[in-house]
């Protein structure tokens, strides 16, 4: 427990794998919500987020992600802001349809009253560890690139022994890679790294889970930059901002990997450390306020992971859990 800006500036650099946070919406002002009122000014909510941002890019891994939750008034500009120390990737819409009778203040609006269209969803911005490349690449393209030259091969050459080749003009793979088109599999991957270490003029290369940064998705799930996730339902000792663990777990499924280490810095009730575990994943919660704290530490007591599905996810595990238990010696 404690202020989280004071405790991220005493983690390590590149440490965490996912930030998944939300932090307070400043707009919707709610005496329930700490923090929520505590800025007179946009410009000095912005400037506090900036401070963190900051953070955020530090303790980062080179392939890790955030997601950061806001109001829909203030997502463009805290976008903006965020987007100096962090690369950004979508900026998604998170709708609530839910059942009926159950509608918030949706249902208690004067409509004729209305001076705006209802703000009836929140936002979500999602950004990647910051990087000096277009929009379009990525820190792996870049390296991709790098390795590959200080090789001294061709992108052809890599083309033709990695036996990457497209399906229009038996064009190569690689150029793709490098451009930040589609990312290669852990098998072309593999490939990549045995090529590159043949050659004498590299001595290591990072594992797969150590320099692609995750994004695993399905036609059966939610991937478009619209969601679809009922809001959690009023129950004794809710969070008045608690976020519906199916969400969290679709963010944590898709961009993180098992044995990942996952940081929500305004934690609340600590479902995002719940939904973290429940994938196998290591946790991370920081909140300031007593109650929520000693909420969170119980629910994680009672909270089962699953069982990693294969050897190396499960000693990839251990090593991040013998991680997190030093960031705080």
């Amino acid at each position: 427990m404690g202020e989280s800006l004071a405790v991220l500036r005493k983690m390590p650099s590149s440490c965490i794998d996912l930030i998944v946070t939300d932090p307070p919406y400043h707009t919707t002002k709610k005496d329930n919500i700490y923090g929520d009122k505590a800025f007179k000014e946009d410009e000095h909510f912005l400037e506090w987020m900036d401070a963190f941002a900051q953070e955020w890019q530090r303790i980062l891994r080179p392939n890790g992600s955030a997601y950061v939750f806001c109001s829909a008034t203030m997502a463009s500009r805290l976008e903006v802001q965020l987007s100096n120390h962090l690369k950004p990737l979508n900026h998604i819409t998170w709708t609530k349809p839910n059942e009926p009778g159950f509608d918030g203040w949706k249902g208690k609006m004067n409509k004729e009253s209305l001076r705006r269209w209802y703000p009836h969803s929140e936002r979500v911005l999602y950004f990647e560890q910051n990087s000096n490349t277009p929009a379009q690449k990525s820190r792996l393209a870049e390296f991709l690139r790098e390795v590959r030259l200080q090789a001294g091969i061709s992108g052809h050459e890599l083309t033709e022994l990695v036996g990457a080749y497209g399906k229009v003009n038996h064009g190569g793979a690689v150029s793709n890679w490098e451009t930040g088109r589609n990312v290669p599999s852990r098998e072309q991957y593999a490939r990549i790294v045995e090529v590159l270490l043949s050659t004498g003029k590299i001595a290591n290369m990072p594992p797969y889970e150590d320099v692609v940064r995750p994004f695993q998705m399905a036609a059966h799930l939610e991937y478009t930059d619209v969601w679809t996730f009922p809001s959690v339902r009023p129950y004794k000792g809710k969070h008045p901002a608690e976020k519906p663990h199916e969400m969290l777990a679709h963010i944590i499924g898709a961009s993180s990997y098992e044995g990942d280490i996952i940081l929500d810095c305004f934690s609340g009730s600590g479902s995002t450390a719940v939904a973290a575990l429940t994938l196998n994943r290591c946790a991370i919660s920081i909140d300031i306020e007593q109650q929520w704290f000693d909420r969170t530490v119980s629910r994680v007591e009672t909270t089962e992971s699953v069982s990693p599905t294969t050897s190396l996810e499960a000693a990839r595990s251990n090593r991040k859990k013998r991680a997190i238990e030093s960031l705080f010696d």
